[in-house]
């Protein structure tokens, strides 16, 4: 993930201890890489499957065709449902 020099960049600092700074400098070399790409490379992967994960839903094909046909035909109101209608304050 190479950076290019016009690109504008924030600076991210963060506490390590030596020796877990030194592990991911190794790795880096190993990699042919500088450590801010070796860490970029790794980190932003990361965060958008976190991301993913809490924000995206995945069903079935059978489940979302389900989940079509309630919003376009929704079922008919049942009494919890009015009730909770009824109990809701005037303005939200």
């Amino acid at each position: 993930m190479s950076r290019p020099s016009d690109q504008k960049t924030e600076r991210y600092q963060i506490r390590i201890a030596p020796a877990q700074k030194a592990m991911i400098a190794r790795a880096a070399a190993l990699s042919h890489q500088d450590v801010a790409d070796f860490i970029l490379n790794k980190v932003v992967p990361e965060a958008q499957a976190v991301i993913e994960a809490a924000e995206v839903t995945k069903v079935s094909d059978r489940n979302f065709t389900r989940i079509l046909d309630l919003l376009e035909n929704p079922p008919r109101p049942n009494a919890k449902l009015r009730a909770a209608i009824a109990a809701l304050p005037e303005t939200l």
